[in-house]
């Protein structure tokens, strides 16, 4: 009688470590990610935000956006101009939209860029956004700051990259997606972090570009209008199944995902800033979310 209370209570403690590793299993699937490294909480797109967002325990990948300077170098930024909406000049005065769209990074030097703050001129769709002192940084010193804390926390980190462009502003606000798909690919490399990294865009030709050049690569189609009922159509018009499929998050439908699913893509929304939207998408069965605000994720219950 005692062996079998003794094997009863061995089962026991055996389904408990399976549900344990389910659980961790889904916790570690499931892919958080900082939108522009959390602009909610720190100044968009730069290194301070990146690091902070790595203090969440429950955040996986930091995304951003990328340009190319005049002199040919990455720089993480979301617009292709400088933003008057959050740039402050030298002598400390407010950037205004007439003087920013002027200021095309892909027609300015990195030594120009960098004369110009992103970080002091409060926000006015963020006012939890720490106020600091801050520039747009090269992709490049953005890596090695990310890895060096992450090789201190003993986490891995990855990275959702998105390369800015369209047909329209080719050579004007960036370069061909060959050429910009090539530097990209090429930082990351020498970077040794590109398993670690998923590009990102709206522009299938870069995507398309990527796929036929680096096939192991993983790559995201963003999507910004179209429902789940154009998910086969958009696929088959960009010409191959990327990794991950990213919609706007309000066309987000169970029939969305499960039609993603079908062909192995990943469904990853943005950008979700409210934990009830978040836990809605994950109880549709969504991979991961893209949030400004890293802080709520801690908040959201993951399925087993």
């Amino acid at each position: 009688m005692k062996q079998l209370y003794l094997y009863a209570l061995l089962f026991v403690l055996i389904l408990s470590c399976v549900g344990t590793k389910k659980l961790q299993q889904s916790t570690d699937a499931f892919d958080f990610q900082a939108h522009r490294g959390g602009r909610g909480l720190m100044p968009e797109n730069t290194i301070p935000a990146m690091l902070q967002a790595m203090d969440f325990p429950e955040l996986k990948t930091l995304e951003m956006d990328v340009v190319v300077s005049k002199d040919g170098q990455l720089v993480v930024s979301h617009d292709p101009f400088f933003n008057a909406a959050i740039t402050t000049k030298s002598n400390g005065e407010f950037l205004t939209s007439q003087e920013a769209s002027k200021l095309i990074l892909f027609q300015m030097d990195y030594d120009q860029i960098i004369k110009y703050d992103v970080g002091m001129k409060p926000h006015p769709d963020f006012p939890r956004q720490a106020k600091m002192a801050v520039t747009k940084p090269l992709l490049a010193n953005l890596i090695d700051s990310v890895m060096q804390k992450a090789a201190q926390l003993k986490r891995t980190i990855t990275f959702n990259i998105e390369i800015k462009s369209k047909k329209a502003t080719d050579n004007i606000n960036h370069p061909a997606p060959e050429p910009f798909a090539d530097k990209l690919v090429g930082v990351l490399q020498k970077k040794r972090v590109l398993e670690y990294c998923v590009i990102q865009s709206f522009d299938p030709r870069p995507l398309q570009y990527i796929h036929r050049r680096y096939p192991t690569v993983k790559t995201s189609f963003l999507v910004d209008k179209n429902g789940g009922d154009k998910v086969n159509e958009q696929i088959q018009k960009l010409g191959f199944e990327p990794n991950v499929y990213s919609p706007v998050y309000g066309i987000v439908t169970k029939e969305l995902v499960e039609a993603c699913h079908s062909k192995n893509m990943k469904v990853v929304p943005w950008t979700v800033n409210s934990p009830d939207e978040i836990q809605k998408l994950v109880d549709l069965g969504v991979d991961g979310v893209i949030s400004d605000y890293p802080d709520i994720f801690q908040k959201i219950k993951l399925k087993l």
